[in-house]
């Protein structure tokens, strides 16, 4: 098994690297970087790669860790109990099987998805430990053990919105992926949009870096933004040339709403302009 990129991802020589060597140890790979870097997309093309089926867990603020292993329905057991329903007289019936049991008993060697680690409760990594290590857990209501028939390929995501517990970061291969230079921009660019302009690639490129670039900006935009703005400039056809308007009344470029996303840096802007007309006088 080993991941070597797909035709809908590019993957960089490091981030292959990190890929198998996570398969090889039979590790969690822990995947960080800046949002909309495809963190999430990688797990769904691992999957495609090695033609795996792909579990997601999706992990909000208010998400527990036993909640991928299993939920007991106390409640609707008590309730079917006073209906005299004749399933309550097997508790299996108000188990619900979690992501990380759907993984464990997967019939083949399933991808498994924890996105977004950092948004749950501090306390969530630590609680997973034992079984991401020992892939196995016990279900207390029915006294059985699960063990998982086959290690699941498991990518866990981060936007570094918490510091992850150490004991967790021991047991995972980590990877940190870089924010695309230009020349790898332009093949993500080329696969999305096969055939598109190189002249209008270019200039895109040139105004996009430059945006991330100015020093105070509080949301970068990122390569999927980059998309987004690409798609629109050639929805409306914008020219060459008003991307390369050089009037300081429009430093924002054309159909910003799909890179700049916060009041914040759209003032940011709108003062350097204003400042840029001072200086032009």
């Amino acid at each position: 098994m080993r991941f070597e990129g797909t035709s809908a991802y590019v993957a960089t020589d490091d981030l292959k690297v990190a890929v198998n060597a996570a398969i090889a140890l039979e590790r969690p790979l822990l995947v960080k970087g800046e949002p909309g870097t495809g963190k999430t997309v990688l797990a769904v093309e691992i999957a495609k790669a090695l033609g795996a089926p792909l579990i997601e867990w999706h992990i909000k603020s208010t998400t527990k860790a036993m909640q991928g292993l299993y939920e007991y329905d106390a409640v609707t057991r008590l309730r079917d109990s006073q209906l005299g329903d004749a399933r309550v007289k097997d508790i299996r019936n108000y188990i619900k099987r979690g992501k990380l049991w759907d993984a464990f008993v997967a019939d083949d060697r399933p991808v498994l998805l924890i996105d977004e680690i950092d948004k749950a409760d501090i306390e969530f990594p630590n609680d997973l430990l034992q079984e991401l290590d020992r892939m196995e857990f016990f279900v207390y209501e029915t006294g059985e053990t699960i063990h998982a028939r086959r290690r699941p390929i498991v990518v866990i995501t981060s936007n570094n919105e918490k510091e992850l517990p150490d004991a967790f970061l021991r047991r995972c291969f980590f990877h940190y992926i870089r924010f695309p230079d230009p020349d790898t921009m332009r093949a993500i660019i080329e696969v999305h949009f096969p055939g598109i302009k190189n002249r209008l690639v270019a200039e895109a490129l040139r105004l996009f870096y430059e945006i991330r670039d100015v020093p105070g900006m509080k949301k970068k935009p990122s390569t999927s933004e980059l998309l987004d703005w690409l798609k629109l400039l050639m929805v409306e056809d914008i020219s060459l040339e008003t991307l390369r308007e050089r009037d300081p009344k429009k430093l924002i470029p054309p159909l910003h709403g799909a890179l700049i996303k916060n009041e914040q840096d759209v003032h940011l802007f709108e003062r350097l302009a204003f400042m840029s007309r001072r200086e032009g006088r």
